[in-house]
């Protein structure tokens, strides 16, 4: 990429930055070890803005990795420093910031932002430059279809994929169990939709009907008349495509209705810790995918939640853990190759990745041809007043409840 094309693009990049510079060096690692200058990794995250709440959840397991890393002597036998800026949920902002970051700042390494909105235009931007691009949230099929060549999605499986188990649980069931009605709500975001709607193909290919499908926009509020709708067509199970506060808005308006479905799947919503109070402590028997739980037995997992836990505070939730994976990724790919700079390092790592699985807080990871993981999510269901894992059948802490309680 040109001087000048890289000065025009620059001047509108704008943000706050955060640098972090943590932990000291020490180890070491191949020929960049004699490098005492830090390894730094550049970051967009959408700290104010729409995705907010996720985004600061992001910000923390990428903090926690770098302290990690850096408590055990860094990468390479070099510190890392995290350099941050608040893309503000902006799709705009993000690529500004990507392009501040690679091409004026010049960092060693990027990851990628929260949502699939800016997850794609900031892969853009490093498809450009030709840097390794690991994201922890980018998950909805459009994400895949860019033909990214440098994209690695952390996590065990794209949205469409996330609710494989519960689809094959319900479409075992015998046929007078079996839902005969759906109602979908999803927010206008890829990944959202491509939860909520991977879920209403496979259902509707087995004969369970569609009675409800509404699109909100992302900054809706007031969800009365989507869940008169919902209500109205009393609809045996209803999905949320949600993420946090919407998904929490929606189930208050069915609350109040006194709507009772046999089931009910949500997005994000129900793994946020701040959920059960927020809908009135009528949590049992939601569903919701997931693919991390802080009590998976792989040995990194172990001591990211103590880790974590003692730095923040509170063990790690989903979005934390995804971050810190992305970074579990890198680093596996930066050890392997021995370098972590641009140019023909950056081939390096992502020729690594495609011919390699890596393991993680969330078990083992590898990837197709276009980035995408090959793995499943878990489901989550509130029984008992605590979220646990009820599929696949070999990792269920219990057995799913359905019909679900009334809340």
């Amino acid at each position: 990429m040109t001087t000048r094309y890289r000065r025009t693009r620059l001047m509108t990049a704008l943000g706050v930055t955060v640098t972090l510079a943590l932990g000291a060096c020490g180890g070491d690692g191949g020929d960049s070890a004699a490098n005492d200058d830090p390894i730094v990794v550049g970051i967009s995250l959408p700290l104010t803005g729409d995705f907010s709440e996720p985004g600061k959840g992001v910000q923390r397991g990428y903090e926690a990795w770098a302290k990690i890393t850096n408590d055990k002597g860094g990468l390479l036998g070099r510190k890392v420093e995290l350099k941050i800026l608040d893309d503000q949920s902006n799709a705009d902002r993000v690529v500004a910031d990507y392009e501040q970051l690679i091409g004026k700042d010049e960092v060693d390494l990027v990851v990628g932002p929260f949502s699939t909105r800016l997850v794609v235009p900031a892969a853009r931007v490093a498809e450009e430059y030709g840097m390794l691009f690991v994201e922890p949230a980018g998950a909805a099929r459009e994400v895949f279809q860019q033909g990214f060549k440098n994209l690695f999605y952390a996590a065990p499986a794209v949205a469409d994929d996330h609710y494989n188990y519960l689809a094959e649980y319900l479409l075992a069931l015998p046929a007078d169990q079996r839902p005969k009605t759906a109602a979908y709500a999803a927010m206008d975001d890829p990944f959202a939709q491509g939860t909520a709607y991977g879920l209403k193909a496979k259902l509707e290919a087995a004969g369970v009907r569609t009675v409800v499908d509404e699109v909100y926009p992302p900054n809706t509020t007031d969800f009365g008349s989507i869940a008169a709708k919902i209500a109205t067509a009393k609809a045996d199970l209803v999905v949320g495509g949600s993420q946090y506060q919407d998904g929490v808005n929606l189930i208050v308006a069915l609350q109040q209705l006194r709507y009772q479905p046999k089931l009910a799947a949500f997005s994000t919503a129900p793994t946020n810790p701040e959920f059960a109070a927020a809908i009135g402590n009528k949590t049992e028997g939601i569903i919701a995918p997931t693919g991390y739980t802080q009590k998976a037995p792989y040995p990194s997992n172990v001591e990211f939640v103590e880790k974590y836990t003692a730095q923040f505070g509170s063990p790690p939730e989903e979005d934390e853990a995804n971050a810190y994976t992305t970074g579990q990724v890198v680093a596996a790919a930066v050890a392997a190759a021995g370098c972590a700079e641009q140019g023909e390092c950056q081939k390096k790592l992502v020729d690594w990745l495609r011919k390699n699985t890596v393991e993680t807080v969330v078990g083992p990871l590898s990837w197709d041809e276009t980035g995408k993981p090959k793995g499943a999510h878990m489901i989550q269901q509130w029984v008992g007043g605590e979220i646990q894992i009820v599929l696949p059948a070999d990792a269920r802490e219990t057995t799913l409840v359905y019909p679900k309680p009334a809340w």
